[in-house]
Protein backbone atom coordinates (compact mmCIF):
# COMPACT_ATOMS: atom_id res chain seq x y z
CA UNK A 1 0.00 0.00 0.00
CA UNK A 2 1.87 3.50 -0.81
CA UNK A 3 1.55 6.44 1.57
CA UNK A 4 -1.68 8.30 0.04
CA UNK A 5 -3.79 4.75 0.69
CA UNK A 6 -2.21 4.81 4.26
CA UNK A 7 -2.88 8.35 5.07
CA UNK A 8 -6.72 7.43 3.79
CA UNK A 9 -6.46 4.18 5.87
CA UNK A 10 -5.01 6.45 8.81
CA UNK A 11 -8.48 8.78 8.90
CA UNK A 12 -10.80 5.62 9.19
CA UNK A 13 -8.92 3.83 11.33
CA UNK A 14 -7.16 6.20 13.85
CA UNK A 15 -11.04 7.47 15.19
CA UNK A 16 -12.03 4.27 16.15
CA UNK A 17 -8.38 3.35 17.51
CA UNK A 18 -8.77 6.99 19.87
CA UNK A 19 -11.96 5.48 20.91
CA UNK A 20 -9.90 2.35 22.74
CA UNK A 21 -7.75 4.67 24.36
CA UNK A 22 -7.85 7.22 27.30
CA UNK A 23 -9.00 10.86 26.73
CA UNK A 24 -7.36 13.96 27.85
CA UNK A 25 -9.97 16.37 26.28
CA UNK A 26 -13.87 15.86 27.06
CA UNK A 27 -15.56 16.48 23.96
CA UNK A 28 -18.95 18.99 24.08
CA UNK A 29 -21.91 17.13 22.48
CA UNK A 30 -23.15 18.94 18.92
CA UNK A 31 -26.04 21.20 20.00
CA UNK A 32 -29.01 19.78 18.97
CA UNK A 33 -31.67 20.83 16.02
CA UNK A 34 -35.25 20.34 17.07
CA UNK A 35 -36.99 17.03 15.67
CA UNK A 36 -33.47 15.65 15.26
CA UNK A 37 -32.73 15.25 19.00
CA UNK A 38 -31.61 12.38 20.90
CA UNK A 39 -35.02 10.12 21.23
CA UNK A 40 -35.85 7.21 24.15
CA UNK A 41 -37.53 4.83 21.67
CA UNK A 42 -37.88 1.51 24.00
CA UNK A 43 -34.78 -0.07 25.50
CA UNK A 44 -33.15 2.02 22.62
CA UNK A 45 -31.04 5.91 23.32
CA UNK A 46 -31.20 6.82 19.31
CA UNK A 47 -28.27 9.55 18.98
CA UNK A 48 -29.36 13.27 18.24
CA UNK A 49 -28.25 13.82 14.20
CA UNK A 50 -24.86 16.18 14.28
CA UNK A 51 -26.30 19.43 12.27
CA UNK A 52 -23.31 18.65 9.91
CA UNK A 53 -25.72 16.50 8.54
CA UNK A 54 -28.44 18.92 8.56
CA UNK A 55 -28.21 20.95 5.45
CA UNK A 56 -30.74 22.40 3.00
CA UNK A 57 -32.65 19.54 1.56
CA UNK A 58 -31.79 17.14 4.77
CA UNK A 59 -34.03 18.29 7.21
CA UNK A 60 -37.83 17.58 7.24
CA UNK A 61 -40.09 20.28 5.95
CA UNK A 62 -43.39 21.11 4.80
CA UNK A 63 -43.28 22.20 1.44
CA UNK A 64 -45.85 23.57 -1.55
CA UNK A 65 -46.50 20.13 -3.61
CA UNK A 66 -48.26 20.35 -6.68
CA UNK A 67 -47.89 16.47 -8.16
CA UNK A 68 -51.63 15.00 -8.66
CA UNK A 69 -50.24 11.74 -6.06
CA UNK A 70 -52.98 10.88 -3.48
CA UNK A 71 -53.29 12.49 -0.30
CA UNK A 72 -51.83 9.79 2.96
CA UNK A 73 -49.16 8.47 0.24
CA UNK A 74 -46.01 8.17 -0.18
CA UNK A 75 -43.64 9.18 -3.52
CA UNK A 76 -39.95 8.57 -3.62
CA UNK A 77 -37.94 10.38 -5.98
CA UNK A 78 -34.28 8.38 -6.04
CA UNK A 79 -32.97 11.40 -8.13
CA UNK A 80 -33.78 14.30 -6.15
CA UNK A 81 -33.27 12.01 -3.06
CA UNK A 82 -36.17 13.42 -1.54
CA UNK A 83 -39.35 11.47 -0.25
CA UNK A 84 -42.07 13.16 0.16
CA UNK A 85 -45.85 11.93 2.38
CA UNK A 86 -48.39 13.96 0.48
CA UNK A 87 -51.36 15.59 2.59
CA UNK A 88 -53.45 16.14 -0.39
CA UNK A 89 -53.90 20.15 0.45
CA UNK A 90 -51.53 21.24 -2.00
CA UNK A 91 -48.39 20.31 0.91
CA UNK A 92 -46.37 17.33 1.53
CA UNK A 93 -43.98 16.87 4.26
CA UNK A 94 -40.41 16.57 2.59
CA UNK A 95 -37.65 14.29 3.80
CA UNK A 96 -34.12 13.73 3.23
CA UNK A 97 -33.00 10.14 2.11
CA UNK A 98 -30.15 8.64 0.69
CA UNK A 99 -30.09 6.09 -1.77
CA UNK A 100 -28.39 2.59 -2.20
CA UNK A 101 -27.71 0.74 -4.87
CA UNK A 102 -31.08 -1.43 -4.40
CA UNK A 103 -32.88 1.42 -4.32
CA UNK A 104 -32.47 2.22 -7.46
CA UNK A 105 -33.97 -1.06 -9.09
CA UNK A 106 -37.32 -0.09 -8.52
CA UNK A 107 -40.12 2.13 -10.27
CA UNK A 108 -43.30 2.90 -10.63
CA UNK A 109 -46.30 2.02 -8.37
CA UNK A 110 -46.40 -0.38 -4.73
CA UNK A 111 -47.68 -0.59 -1.18
CA UNK A 112 -46.54 -0.84 1.90
CA UNK A 113 -47.06 -4.41 3.24
CA UNK A 114 -45.60 -4.64 5.98
CA UNK A 115 -43.71 -2.48 9.22
CA UNK A 116 -41.58 -3.04 11.42
CA UNK A 117 -39.91 -1.04 14.80
CA UNK A 118 -36.36 -2.50 15.18
CA UNK A 119 -36.64 -4.69 12.10
CA UNK A 120 -33.75 -7.82 12.09
CA UNK A 121 -31.61 -7.35 8.92
CA UNK A 122 -29.76 -10.40 6.87
CA UNK A 123 -26.99 -9.59 4.28
CA UNK A 124 -28.19 -10.92 0.43
CA UNK A 125 -26.50 -13.73 -0.59
CA UNK A 126 -24.93 -12.11 -3.39
CA UNK A 127 -22.97 -9.57 -0.37
CA UNK A 128 -22.88 -12.62 1.27
CA UNK A 129 -20.65 -14.07 -2.07
CA UNK A 130 -18.89 -10.89 -3.03
CA UNK A 131 -17.67 -9.85 0.60
CA UNK A 132 -17.57 -12.46 2.70
CA UNK A 133 -15.09 -11.28 5.24
CA UNK A 134 -17.30 -8.69 5.87
CA UNK A 135 -20.77 -10.21 5.60
CA UNK A 136 -20.73 -14.08 6.13
CA UNK A 137 -20.67 -13.69 9.95
CA UNK A 138 -24.32 -11.92 9.32
CA UNK A 139 -25.42 -14.78 7.11
CA UNK A 140 -28.03 -15.99 10.20
CA UNK A 141 -29.06 -12.26 10.54
CA UNK A 142 -28.59 -9.36 12.86
CA UNK A 143 -31.29 -8.43 15.64
CA UNK A 144 -32.91 -5.02 15.28
CA UNK A 145 -30.53 -2.47 17.50
CA UNK A 146 -28.56 0.42 17.07
CA UNK A 147 -25.62 -1.37 15.66
CA UNK A 148 -28.49 -2.86 12.70
CA UNK A 149 -27.86 -0.97 9.23
CA UNK A 150 -31.97 -0.74 9.07
CA UNK A 151 -32.09 1.52 11.75
CA UNK A 152 -35.13 2.16 13.99
CA UNK A 153 -38.37 1.49 11.52
CA UNK A 154 -38.77 -0.29 8.18
CA UNK A 155 -41.20 -0.06 5.75
CA UNK A 156 -41.64 -2.96 3.10
CA UNK A 157 -42.61 -2.33 -0.06
CA UNK A 158 -44.95 -4.81 -2.04
CA UNK A 159 -46.26 -5.07 -5.30
CA UNK A 160 -49.44 -7.54 -6.20
CA UNK A 161 -48.91 -9.50 -2.82
CA UNK A 162 -45.51 -9.69 -3.04
CA UNK A 163 -42.44 -8.48 -1.76
CA UNK A 164 -40.08 -6.52 -4.20
CA UNK A 165 -37.23 -6.35 -2.02
CA UNK A 166 -37.50 -2.05 -1.89
CA UNK A 167 -37.10 -0.66 1.76
CA UNK A 168 -38.30 2.68 3.87
CA UNK A 169 -35.95 2.18 6.55
CA UNK A 170 -33.62 4.68 8.82
CA UNK A 171 -30.00 4.57 9.50
CA UNK A 172 -26.72 4.24 11.94
CA UNK A 173 -24.87 6.15 9.09
CA UNK A 174 -26.44 9.95 9.44
CA UNK A 175 -23.60 11.19 7.05
CA UNK A 176 -25.07 9.16 4.42
CA UNK A 177 -28.37 10.77 3.96
CA UNK A 178 -28.23 13.27 0.54
CA UNK A 179 -25.86 10.88 -0.79
CA UNK A 180 -25.96 7.81 -3.64
CA UNK A 181 -24.62 4.56 -0.96
CA UNK A 182 -22.87 1.65 -2.17
CA UNK A 183 -25.91 -0.99 -0.59
CA UNK A 184 -29.19 -0.67 1.16
CA UNK A 185 -31.97 1.02 -0.46
CA UNK A 186 -34.02 4.34 1.09
CA UNK A 187 -32.59 5.45 4.19
CA UNK A 188 -33.97 8.30 6.47
CA UNK A 189 -32.69 9.43 9.65
CA UNK A 190 -34.01 7.85 12.73
CA UNK A 191 -36.05 10.52 13.57
CA UNK A 192 -37.25 11.08 10.07
CA UNK A 193 -38.34 6.94 10.14
CA UNK A 194 -40.08 7.16 12.93
CA UNK A 195 -42.22 10.33 11.94
CA UNK A 196 -42.63 8.85 8.62
CA UNK A 197 -43.41 5.10 10.22
CA UNK A 198 -46.48 6.79 13.08
CA UNK A 199 -47.79 8.22 9.61
CA UNK A 200 -47.83 5.32 7.15
CA UNK A 201 -49.93 2.32 7.72
CA UNK A 202 -50.18 -1.30 5.81
CA UNK A 203 -51.75 -0.63 2.26
CA UNK A 204 -49.75 3.18 2.20
CA UNK A 205 -49.50 3.96 -1.56
CA UNK A 206 -46.18 4.37 -2.78
CA UNK A 207 -45.25 5.50 -5.66
CA UNK A 208 -41.09 5.61 -7.23
CA UNK A 209 -40.37 7.92 -9.51
CA UNK A 210 -39.19 7.85 -13.29
CA UNK A 211 -36.09 10.01 -14.49
CA UNK A 212 -38.48 11.75 -16.57
CA UNK A 213 -40.83 12.31 -13.85
CA UNK A 214 -38.20 13.73 -11.49
CA UNK A 215 -37.16 16.05 -14.13
CA UNK A 216 -40.32 17.60 -14.73
CA UNK A 217 -41.32 17.97 -11.23
CA UNK A 218 -37.76 18.55 -9.76
CA UNK A 219 -35.52 19.77 -12.25
CA UNK A 220 -32.10 18.64 -12.37
CA UNK A 221 -29.99 17.64 -9.64
CA UNK A 222 -26.31 16.86 -9.32
CA UNK A 223 -23.65 15.56 -6.62
CA UNK A 224 -21.83 18.62 -5.02
CA UNK A 225 -18.00 17.47 -4.19
CA UNK A 226 -18.83 16.01 -1.10
CA UNK A 227 -21.27 13.43 -2.63
CA UNK A 228 -24.65 15.48 -1.74
CA UNK A 229 -27.62 16.11 -3.89
CA UNK A 230 -28.01 19.33 -4.63
CA UNK A 231 -30.08 21.56 -7.64
CA UNK A 232 -28.15 21.44 -11.20
CA UNK A 233 -27.33 25.25 -11.03
CA UNK A 234 -24.13 27.04 -12.47
CA UNK A 235 -23.60 28.37 -8.92
CA UNK A 236 -23.21 24.85 -7.96
CA UNK A 237 -21.45 23.91 -10.77
CA UNK A 238 -19.23 26.50 -10.23
CA UNK A 239 -18.87 25.55 -6.15
CA UNK A 240 -18.17 22.07 -7.19
CA UNK A 241 -15.07 22.70 -9.47
CA UNK A 242 -13.88 25.26 -6.63
CA UNK A 243 -14.63 22.55 -3.93
CA UNK A 244 -13.10 19.62 -5.53
CA UNK A 245 -10.23 22.41 -6.56
CA UNK A 246 -9.52 22.00 -2.63
CA UNK A 247 -10.21 18.71 -2.50
CA UNK A 248 -7.53 17.62 -4.77
CA UNK A 249 -4.99 20.17 -3.42
CA UNK A 250 -5.69 18.89 0.30
CA UNK A 251 -4.70 15.34 -1.10
CA UNK A 252 -1.71 16.12 -2.60
CA UNK A 253 -0.54 17.88 0.20
CA UNK A 254 -1.29 14.92 2.87
CA UNK A 255 0.88 12.76 0.11
CA UNK A 256 3.71 14.63 0.14
CA UNK A 257 3.58 15.22 3.93
CA UNK A 258 2.88 11.12 4.57
CA UNK A 259 5.98 10.64 2.18
CA UNK A 260 7.91 13.12 3.99
CA UNK A 261 7.18 11.44 6.95
CA UNK A 262 7.92 7.70 5.66
CA UNK A 263 11.56 8.80 4.17
CA UNK A 264 11.95 10.45 8.31
CA UNK A 265 11.05 7.20 9.57
CA UNK A 266 13.23 5.58 7.23
CA UNK A 267 16.23 7.77 7.96
CA UNK A 268 15.70 7.24 11.46
CA UNK A 269 16.11 3.28 11.01
CA UNK A 270 19.03 3.21 8.74
CA UNK A 271 20.64 5.54 11.56
CA UNK A 272 19.73 2.82 14.69
CA UNK A 273 21.36 0.15 12.00
CA UNK A 274 17.68 -1.10 11.37
CA UNK A 275 17.60 -2.25 7.54
CA UNK A 276 14.87 -1.04 5.41
CA UNK A 277 12.88 -4.13 4.90
CA UNK A 278 12.87 -5.10 8.81
CA UNK A 279 11.67 -1.50 9.82
CA UNK A 280 8.97 -1.31 11.66
CA UNK A 281 5.99 0.10 9.88
CA UNK A 282 4.94 3.77 10.36
CA UNK A 283 2.39 4.25 13.36
CA UNK A 284 -1.22 5.39 12.08
CA UNK A 285 -1.09 8.42 13.89
CA UNK A 286 2.64 9.62 13.10
CA UNK A 287 1.03 10.31 9.44
CA UNK A 288 -2.14 11.37 10.08
CA UNK A 289 0.46 13.91 12.31
CA UNK A 290 2.07 14.73 9.61
CA UNK A 291 -0.89 15.41 7.24
CA UNK A 292 -2.10 18.02 10.14
CA UNK A 293 1.09 19.82 10.29
CA UNK A 294 1.32 20.14 6.93
CA UNK A 295 -1.97 21.73 7.22
CA UNK A 296 -0.53 24.06 9.57
CA UNK A 297 2.70 24.67 7.20
CA UNK A 298 0.48 25.51 4.13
Amino acid sequence: MNSFALRLAALFVLPVLAACGPRTTQEAPPTSVAGYEAVQDGEYLIPAVDPRYLIEGNVKTVVPYTADDPANSIVVDTYARKLYWVHGDGTATRYGIAVGREGINFRGNGYLGRKAQWPSWTPTQNMIRTQPDMYAQYAGGLPGGLENPLGARALYLYRGGRDTMFRIHGTIDNASVGRATSAGCIRLFNQDAIDLFEKASNGTKVKVRTEAESLAIEGPYMDDAFGRVVPATPENERKRAEDEAKIAAKFESDRVAAEAAKEKHLRKCRRQGILEEDCPALELEEIVLAGEASDVAG
